[in-house]
């Protein structure tokens, strides 16, 4: 994952009335939690369809009962297809456990490779979850104050949908950018700087996008993918850096040397290029089929939270969003939402009254906010 860039400050578009959020309640630490109170033009009414959420009454916040759907998540066709486009790495990645396996045991070389792909299973095991969380997502547990104000708005963005909310974790990332982010198969995060410019109803049509990623299955088919191909990866990084090796050792000698070095690992790449000139090509054409996928993603989960009645609010964190990164000079790679992480924004960024490149364009994880409108706009003429 690339480190984001850290504004300090944020635009609000004129629709958004930044004081009146609601901020968190003022009860003693440790006690529960009053119901959540939220103005009508701030959290619009549960939409009617399948799946039922929340039933309101006397026009304030307390929720009647609340209707859990019989498919709390699955897997839609863009986690079916970030599967498939990860099978060339995955291939990859077997024949090079399988080598250590032999070379290791010999005579149960097929123990480690069973060993291997049960391994996809810790990714979902809670404490790797949270250990992930912790140190190569930088995410922390949310102090009393803050789950205060989580929690409620939770727990209205599950019941929307009929999901369980209990069964994930809420996340907060010390940075001072507004996004979110959905990872592993139960964590859902948001930056500190989120929740404290957001309105309740702007941070709830996050959350119900991030909730979105867990329920159409982007999150955990990500992490499978790029877990099983993390050998590929880890050997190609030492054959590059091995090649840089000998290239330095190299440095200062006979021309004669640099010229022998060159012809042997350029005659290595080229007869496996020709020998498995197949699995050569889908790893080179994955990266831009899985970043297309990954854009096909994001506005699913625009769609979750727009079907659930806060397309407005949603498109006003987009506007927001980019008006922050033109003022701080910077492009993003475009998104609401690592190891299965997927983000609100992109990481990506370049100098200001630059363009993007089409390379970069390509490989983009997230579609530009005037896309995301665009799509959502259907949404706003409705209501």
């Amino acid at each position: 994952m690339n480190s984001p860039h850290h504004p300090h400050h944020s635009h609000h578009p004129s629709g958004s009335d930044h004081s009146s959020r609601t901020g968190p309640p003022a009860y003693p630490t440790g006690a529960a939690a009053p119901p959540p109170s939220y103005p009508d033009e701030t959290i619009p009414p549960a939409p009617p369809g399948p799946g039922g959420a929340a039933r309101r009454e006397n026009g304030h916040g307390r929720r009647g009962r609340v209707h859990l759907a019989r498919r709390q998540r699955g897997a839609d066709a863009t986690a079916v297809g970030q599967l498939l486009l990860h099978l060339p790495s995955l291939l990859v990645s077997l024949a090079i456990v399988a080598v250590l396996s032999y070379a290791l045991l010999p005579v149960m070389e097929w123990l480690g490779i069973l060993l291997w792909l049960a391994s996809g299973a810790m990714a979902f095991h809670r404490p790797t979850e949270r250990a992930l969380a912790r140190h190569l997502l930088n995410l922390r547990h949310p102090t009393p104050q803050e789950r205060a104000r989580l929690e409620p708005l939770w727990t209205e963005v599950a019941a929307r949908t009929g999901v369980e909310g209990r069964a994930y974790e809420l996340w907060i990332e010390d940075s001072d950018r507004i996004n979110a982010l959905a990872a592993a198969g139960h964590i859902v995060g948001v930056t500190r700087f989120a929740l404290e410019r957001l309105s309740d109803g702007q941070l709830v049509a996050v959350l119900a996008h991030e909730l979105g990623h867990h329920v159409h299955g982007h999150t955990w088919s990500s992490l499978l993918g790029q877990w099983y191909a993390f050998p590929g990866r880890l050997a190609w990084a030492a054959a590059r850096r091995l090649v840089r090796l000998a290239a330095v050792l190299g440095h200062g000698r006979t021309g004669g040397w640099k010229v022998l070095l060159l012809l042997v690992v350029g005659g290595f790449v080229l007869m496996t290029a020709l020998s498995y000139w197949f699995v050569v090509l889908a790893l080179v054409v994955a990266p831009y089929l899985l970043a297309a996928v990954a854009r096909r993603a994001e506005l699913r989960a625009d769609h979750h939270a727009a079907v659930s009645g806060f397309a407005p609010m949603l498109a006003e964190v987009l506007q927001m969003m980019h008006a922050e990164e033109q003022d701080s000079g910077q492009v993003a790679a475009s998104a609401l939402s690592g190891c299965g992480e997927t983000t609100v924004v992109g990481r990506g960024a370049t100098a200001r009254g630059r363009r993007p490149s089409l390379s970069g364009k390509l490989l983009s994880s997230h579609p530009d906010y005037h896309t995301r409108l665009h799509h959502l706009a259907p949404y706003l003429e409705r209501r």
